[in-house]
């Protein structure tokens, strides 16, 4: 089901069913097992009327394209409110309604309360419960084309200081985290406080009778649909039934590209994490699936490369982490190397820094390494130049390359694990031990001689002289 619509009381006015009676949940959760994990729900809802139709294609297991839902938002940004509020998620899924949501009679434990109220009131709204991860990763910059306002990070302390204008536009996003990082909350802890900031900022637009187009959406799922069938034959379990084991995923995200008129600076990861003191962040989520990734900062030459990455409220302070690589030319060798020199944290006025000349490779080459770490357990590739260093940094499935970058692909990649790894030299000096043993063994069978004169009862005896 792509798009659910209904009529509120008065006639001619479209809106979606209000989550707080979830009729729609048993299709969406087909929609759900039918498609793969790349996909995340979309919840519109505007202070206008009329801005959304029944979508045509109303059918389980329906993906919404990137050209689908620019259909669904182009009225909604020419004819609706010119502010628009884009509610960020770092990971949900239609599941997270169906656990958290209140939908099998206790709607007083349902962790979306503020996000029902604000759908059963508004004039138009639309869920779509499946949509393509990449019409996601670009809702942010095709809104800021839209509306031809750049986004503005915002929390509820700096949105009490804006002051809205309906004539012109305006696009604001605010991001909510799925899980603490720490793993001390539980995900219904966090979703009930996301919800109540959805519940404040609406407040806020509301005493000052703002209009607005709200969203909210993810930049990845939270979880695997379960079976198919289990959802399609019901919402009930059969005794003795059990789940069948689903194969583990690895979710691959495009990279982080710096771009002037083409492609300068590519760099990705697996995971991205940092520590301050010992409290651990992922940044995975924030930096490759973020549809707006703040690099401020960065910038490419031919012999100097810098890309800068900042970060809102991280460890409760901006944070920006600015990779510094540079390109020379080797006589000895004849071509030019790069080098990453230095790898910068600024957080708070104070600048720490990591030594990272071990990064490094030809020039026409990217440089990829199973981990990037300050950790002793995966490497030290990033060593601090002070102690103690209050900061930490793991890259895992690292990647980077700044220079003859040619589209948004990797070149051939120098690996910082040496050719001969301690396995190969072992397996080699076993083999060659071995083959010691064999040749030994060989030469000693090869040096055995047979006796030459044998007894013949014909003739004469042989006899032995005992020389003394």
């Amino acid at each position: 089901m792509a798009a659910t619509a209904a009529a509120p009381g008065r006639a001619g006015t479209l809106r979606a069913p209000a989550f707080c009676q979830m009729k729609w949940l048993p299709v969406l959760l087909a929609a759900a097992a039918a498609v793969a994990e790349q996909q995340v729900p979309l919840v519109l809802w505007s202070s206008d009327r009329d801005l959304w139709v029944p979508a045509a294609d109303n059918h389980e297991g329906h993906i919404t394209s990137d050209m689908q839902l620019s259909t669904y938002l182009d009225p909604a940004l020419e004819l609706g409110p010119r502010n628009v509020l884009l509610f960020l998620q770092d990971k949900l899924s239609i599941e997270d309604f169906t656990a958290y949501g209140g939908v099998f009679g206790n709607k007083q434990d349902s962790t979306f309360s503020n996000l029902e109220n604000a759908l059963d009131l508004a004039p138009s709204s639309l869920v779509l419960p499946a949509v393509d991860w990449y019409a996601v990763s670009t809702l942010t910059t095709y809104l800021q084309e839209k509306l031809g306002a750049s986004p503005l990070h915002v929390d509820l302390a700096t949105l009490r200081e804006l002051k809205l204008n309906a004539s012109l536009p305006a696009l604001l996003l605010i991001r909510l985290p799925y899980t603490a990082s720490s793993g001390l909350m539980a995900p219904r802890e966090v979703l009930t406080g996301n919800d109540e900031v959805i519940g404040q900022v609406l407040s806020m637009l509301k005493s000052e009778d703002v209009p607005y187009t709200a969203a909210l959406t993810a930049v990845r799922p939270s979880r695997v649909a379960r079976d198919a069938a289990l959802v399609a034959g019901g919402l009930g379990r059969q005794l003795l039934q059990t789940t069948p084991k689903q194969p583990v995923s690895v979710v691959i995200h495009p990279p982080v590209s710096y771009n002037d008129t083409v492609p300068r600076i590519l760099f990705w990861a697996q995971n991205f994490s940092v520590a301050y003191r010992d409290s651990w962040e992922d940044l995975t989520g924030r930096t490759f699936d973020a549809p707006s990734l703040n690099m401020t900062g960065s910038f490419w030459n031919d012999s100097v490369a810098r890309l800068s990455l900042t970060y809102e409220q991280l460890f409760g302070a901006t944070v920006t982490f600015k990779f510094t690589l540079v390109n020379r030319f080797y006589p000895v060798s004849a071509r030019h190397w790069f080098t990453m020199e230095r790898l910068e944290i600024h957080s708070n006025g104070s600048v720490a820094y990591f030594n990272v000349s071990q990064i490094t490779g030809p020039s026409i080459y990217s440089f990829h390494c199973q981990y990037v770490s300050s950790l002793s357990s995966q490497g030290s590739i990033l060593v601090p130049d002070t102690q103690p260093f209050l900061w930490q940094m793991t890259l895992e499935d690292f990647q980077i390359q700044a220079f003859n970058v040619t589209g948004e692909q990797f070149s051939y990649a120098t690996d910082c694990a040496g050719f001969f790894s301690p396995a190969i030299w072992m397996g080699l000096l076993t083999s060659l031990f071995m083959l010691f043993i064999f040749t030994y063994g060989l030469h000693m069978i090869l040096s055995l001689k047979t006796m030459d004169r044998f007894d013949d009862h014909k003739g004469p005896t042989i006899t032995l002289t005992q020389i003394v």
